[in-house]
């Protein structure tokens, strides 16, 4: 084990120590740390996309942090300790690659997934027995991932034992089937408000699972999509609050047709 990496479990488990650890530190729990780990990946992530790498070293770090924190709170109450988090690790990655670590060979990124999900799937009979309950092949999908991501995950999930439609057609056309469901449900009088807002609330949904289900099927990664969408979005609206800006307007001065003519022109700027 590296200088650093001992010195740094140090560091967490004197943090940890009563009477002279961080009081902070000393009050938490798995579970009261669980928002700030999901906050250090988007950060990581954040870093990653603005391509600031000085920045993701330190990103980085916040993120090892967590797992050493969960490691420590784990050894103080003899569950588990980090040395075992690498061990399980270090198991894990040998026995999903064959083809590195043994005499298995896979020439396509297909074979190389297949034995992937086949070690997946063996990792998730194995938990299902542990716990004498039904296996499932949407076992282990964590909820507390965005919905976004969850959902693509279930698809993918469901689309490995066949149950996918293999026609781009049939993707198309059950958002079609899904638009016109929530509009169903939009024009309907014989609700009050809050069934009918319930009602539409859920046709919403299938529609944005149809939604992500067409961009698995056009090979895109629906967070990715999304959030190129977004920034496509933020960076054209700048630019149209500097259009009124720089014709002596306020935003709020602005009709919507004549927003929608700048919002045009920056468009045309912009191809």
């Amino acid at each position: 084990m590296s200088a650093n990496l001992t010195q740094l479990l140090s560091i967490m488990e004197q943090l940890r120590t009563p009477k002279i650890g961080c009081p902070w530190d000393l009050k938490q729990t798995f579970d009261s740390v669980v928002p700030h780990t999901i906050e250090e990946a988007y950060e990581v992530a954040d870093a990653i996309a603005n391509k600031d790498f000085d920045d993701l070293k330190g990103e980085l770090g916040d993120l090892l942090f967590q797992v050493v924190f969960y490691a420590q709170m784990a050894k103080e109450q003899e569950l588990f300790e980090f040395d075992d988090i690498l061990a399980v690790l270090n198991e894990k990655l040998i026995r999903r690659h064959p083809h590195v670590f043994s005499t298995s060979e896979f020439t396509t990124d297909e074979e190389i997934n297949a034995n992937w999900e086949a070690e997946k799937e063996k990792e998730r009979l194995k938990k299902a027995q542990s716990l004498n309950v039904e296996e499932s092949i949407l076992d282990n999908i964590p909820l507390a991932l965005p919905a976004m991501t969850r959902a693509y995950k279930i698809q993918k999930r469901v689309a490995s034992v066949g149950f996918d439609w293999t026609e781009l057609e049939s993707v198309i056309a059950k958002i079609h089937e899904e638009i016109d469901e929530v509009l169903v449900e939009v024009k309907r009088k014989d609700l009050n408000a809050e069934e009918q807002k319930e009602r539409i609330v859920d046709e919403l949904g299938d529609l944005l699972f149809a939604n992500i289900n067409l961009v698995r099927h056009l090979k895109a990664n629906p967070e990715q999509v999304l959030n190129q969408a977004n920034h496509k979005f933020s960076s054209r609206f700048r630019l149209v609050e500097q259009h009124v800006k720089a014709s002596g307007k306020e935003m709020g001065d602005c009709t919507l047709n004549e927003l929608d003519a700048i919002w045009n022109e920056v468009k045309k700027e912009q191809l």
